[in-house]
């Protein structure tokens, strides 16, 4: 065994070791006790988490993920559900592409795999919804193929035991190079669990605690003193501001005005207030002034709201109208007890409150 072979081979023990004894306890996971008592992991539940995941942190996730397995407990239920209800469970988790992505890749698995998952990265990456990363991950976690898996903190902990000096997101392909290197073909979920978790718990942005780093000795910015100066980044863009008006329309019984944005395009298939201005990307429909005839007052601030490509600056104005003023064609009125139930994304969230807690 070259001395290069056995020090990728000790990386991979050492840190299967310490996952051993500190890994995370998580709601879709099955961890190394039970794996060893031979328990499998829920392909379903491994991939429902890391859609959820995308974008997003553990604690946000978490109790996404305990109402849609109640409600939906294999994939065929999730596949037979209302689309509007999944939307409006997904509501406030952000990223709604994935949500669409999510029903569909349920329904060609119920309708054309009989209910179950591609065992392959090959054959998961065909599945809408899933990229390169969470096609490796489902197949190592859920499958045991030594498939080469890296996230942000797997990112994080490999510029740092190599010392990458090159920017992401160019440094994306050497650090997949290196996880495919270490990945050992025994225990390959549990590995990139075990990378995932070091990077959350010990490799973290600020102030890594590589004393008690499972693989230190082999980690070249350890070794220079400076872990904290990698993954070097590229200089990020400014986000571009976009400007726009939203209609709150409040009935006498507190009921709101609302529609459905196309399924195409940002917040594709929830609902929203009428507005108009700031989505005027293809595809994207914008309203012509207010959706009724009444009076408009606007608020004395706008709503603010950062998505990933730019910011968003809503004037919000209000109306408050008769209970049997009726709604306009393809728009709803939603009473009290509903709306919060409703598929509303994070910026229309704000927009409401605004709305209805100002006067």
């Amino acid at each position: 065994m070259t001395a290069a072979i056995r020090s990728r081979s000790t990386t991979a023990d050492s840190l299967l070791a310490w996952y051993d004894r500190h890994a995370r306890r998580l709601p879709w996971r099955i961890g190394p006790e039970r794996r060893k008592q031979g328990e499998r992991p829920d392909p379903y539940r491994v991939w429902l988490s890391e859609i959820m995941l995308q974008q997003t942190t553990v604690a946000a996730v978490g109790p996404y993920f305990g109402r849609f397995v109640t409600r939906w407990p294999q994939v065929e239920d999730l596949a037979a559900a209302d689309t509007d209800s999944v939307m409006q469970e997904w509501a406030g988790l952000g990223y709604y592409s994935r949500a669409r992505n999510l029903k569909r890749c349920a329904e060609i698995v119920a309708a054309d795999h009989g209910g179950r998952f591609p065992q392959t990265a090959a054959g998961l990456a065909e599945l809408p919804g899933i990229g390169p990363y969470t096609a490796a991950a489902i197949a190592a976690i859920a499958f045991d193929e030594p498939a080469p898996v890296v996230d942000g903190n797997v990112e994080r902990v490999v510029s740092r035991l190599r010392r990458i000096e090159t920017a992401m997101p160019k440094a994306k392909a050497l650090v997949r190079e290196y996880v495919a290197e270490i990945t050992p073909k025994k225990r390959p979920g549990c590995f990139a669990q075990a990378m995932m978790d070091l990077g959350a718990t010990i490799c973290t942005p600020k102030r890594p605690t590589c004393a008690l780093c499972p693989i230190s000795e082999g980690c070249e910015a350890h070794a220079e003193g400076d872990p904290e100066r990698f993954p070097v980044k590229a200089p990020k863009k400014e986000k571009p501001t976009r400007t726009g008006k939203a209609y709150v329309a409040v009935r006498s019984d507190g009921a709101v005005l609302l529609r459905r944005r196309p399924d195409k395009g940002l917040l594709g298939g929830m609902a929203e207030v009428p507005n108009e201005g700031w989505a005027s990307a293809k595809g994207e429909v914008e309203a012509e002034g207010p959706p009724l005839r009444a009076e408009w007052v606007r608020l004395p601030a706008p709503v603010t709201h950062t998505f990933t490509h730019f910011h968003l600056v809503l004037d919000v104005y209000r109306a408050r109208v008769g209970s049997k003023i009726a709604a306009p064609a393809e728009a709803w009125w939603s009473p009290p007890a509903k709306l919060g139930r409703e598929a509303l994304p994070t910026v229309m969230r704000k927009v409401v409150a605004a709305a209805t807690e100002t006067g």
